[in-house]
């Protein structure tokens, strides 16, 4: 099919502006995605009706097949949740859920400790942020739920430490694919004796202003309750308890339709410890055997650069249903009611994977709008002050990313883009120019609502999308601000040192600023 091509056209932009305004004025996010991918098929099809429906039918079908091929990563992906659903019902069922609730009454002894219990969950459980969102949602919702934290700061807090860690950590689904990236930038551009894939990622890590303040707003929100915007209203809402939090309606689809059955922690931390086992064992076998196939030199990090993530959560998904029935088989409970649970589970994850299919379209969608090519090509022909190429790229990224919903894709064009302009103007800012896509990149993810990780993590806390993107949206803005800082003094010294102390600094006046936001009053509660 012959597609306009929009990589020199404004009109590649509107898209996915319009999905993303509809999303949040409507606060219908299927409709709104929905309305997204056919304006798309309508402009890249020359306003054809036929070619746009043959359009549309197409891209879904490439969620699934590609070049008549299983498109086993994304089946993987959605099983993965799907039994992921399932273990969360099953866990519900045996006990587990309420025994490790009561387990944690006792360690945590307030509203804080739960929070901070969820933060340091999201930062251990770097592997992949599907996994951190979901699995980590799994464990702290019924404590956060008992303390009255409201929903969608437990949202804030997964989303906050999934992408964010998994970018800062080399042994994660984002480090393999970024240093893949990194690879052939090197190769490119001759620096294959400066640095390595490794070397040059772990160079970046402290200049990742974004991901590090992002983690560290998460504690100073907790710690200091900087509560503001709709994130205060939702607070203040579930303090006074003026309305029902969703957490016991969702609970009570996830179990507590049947009687209550008395279980052991073991009952929770088996299934889990099974599943994280079993991913990570996974993803070094994936990894060996990709390694030994393709003739490829051995190195720990090589096997992580060419492991197969997507197989990985399956199998460990997997691993912990298994694990999680047959405790639930020892306790004598009816085949029916596990029958049912099971659906049960299942059902309740059929609105993320709906939204994550529809955001895996309109991405597909948008790339072949040619809207991340539009964009880098505004960076081309700007003439500006060589300091500022780190911040641009910045936002740039960010805008791409908030526009495309998709990080990776975002570090898959802006990430060569970066190597090129900064190899040709100033090699002295090769690492600033790098290290500014990576943070841009999560910047935007974290602020769009069309994102996966914004999908997941808002499934992850069973809250509304939107509402969890309007809450998370003023802190993203803030460390974005902290990151400007930052990449606009190193860009000027060439100190990390001097800019990491000068991006400090603005974080805390940032906090300060808040904090006295979060004490004014809010009209109309």
């Amino acid at each position: 099919m012959n597609l306009i091509d929009f990589s020199s056209s404004s009109l590649s932009l509107l898209p996915p502006l319009i999905a993303i305004t509809l999303a949040i004025v409507m606060r219908r996010v299927l409709l709104s995605l929905g309305i997204g991918i056919l304006v798309s098929a309508i402009l890249l099809t020359n306003y054809s009706f036929i070619c746009s429906v043959d359009y549309v039918i197409q891209t879904v079908s490439n969620v699934f097949f590609i070049q008549e091929k299983i498109n086993s990563e994304n089946i993987y992906i959605l099983s993965f949740l799907l039994l992921l659903g399932v273990m969360t019902a099953i866990l519900t069922l045996s006990g587990g859920t309420f025994a490790f609730a009561n387990w944690a009454k006792g360690k945590v002894k307030n509203k804080r400790g739960s929070k901070l219990l969820a933060a340091f969950l999201g930062i251990i459980v770097f592997i992949d942020d599907y996994f951190n969102s979901l699995a980590v949602g799994a464990i702290a919702r019924p404590i956060t739920d008992r303390f009255y934290v409201s929903r969608v700061k437990l949202a804030y807090i997964l989303d906050s430490t999934a992408a964010s860690t998994c970018v800062l950590v080399p042994i994660s689904s984002w480090g393999a694919y970024i240093m893949t990236i990194l690879s052939s930038i090197l190769i490119s551009h001759s620096l294959t004796t400066e640095y390595s894939p490794l070397s040059l990622y772990l160079h970046l890590i402290p200049m990742n202003f974004y991901s590090i303040f992002a983690i560290l707003m998460v504690f100073a929100v907790i710690v200091f309750k900087l509560d503001v915007g709709p994130m205060r209203y939702h607070e203040i809402k579930i303090e006074q308890k003026k309305f029902t939090n969703p957490a016991f309606k969702n609970n009570s689809k996830e179990g507590n339709s049947f009687p209550k059955i008395k279980g052991k922690v073991s009952d929770l931390l088996i299934p889990i410890f099974a599943l994280l086992v079993m991913t990570i064992s996974m993803m070094l076998y994936t990894g060996y055997h990709s390694i030994t196939k393709n003739g490829k030199p051995f190195t720990f990090f090589s096997i992580f650069e060419n492991t197969d993530f997507s197989l990985s959560l399956f199998c460990g998904g997997l691993a912990g249903v298994i694990l999680s029935l047959l405790i639930t088989f020892q306790k004598r409970i009816q085949l029916i009611r596990i029958m049912k649970t099971v659906w049960i589970g299942a059902q309740s994850m059929f609105g993320a994977i709906l939204i994550l299919l529809f955001s895996w379209v309109i991405g597909s969608s948008i790339s072949d709008m040619k809207t991340g090519i539009y964009l880098s090509s505004l960076i081309s022909k700007t003439d500006m002050p060589i300091y500022l190429l780190p911040v641009i790229f910045f936002f740039i990224s960010g805008l791409m990313a908030f526009a495309t919903g998709t990080s990776w894709g975002t570090f898959g064009i802006m990430l060569p883009l970066a190597g090129d302009i900064a190899t040709t103007i100033n090699i002295g800012l090769f690492l600033p120019i790098l290290s500014s896509v990576l943070s841009g990149s999560v910047f935007g993810d974290h602020c769009s609502p069309i994102s996966d990780t914004t999908i997941l993590s808002a499934t992850g806390a069973k809250c509304n999308y939107i509402d969890h993107v309007v809450t998370q949206l003023p802190y993203a803005l803030s460390i974005a601000i902290t990151a400007t800082a930052g990449f606009l003094t190193l860009a000027k010294t060439s100190s990390i040192a001097i800019s990491f102390s000068v991006a400090t600094i603005v974080f805390v006046a940032t906090c300060l600023i808040l904090s006295i936001l979060s004490k004014s009053k809010i009209k109309n509660m």
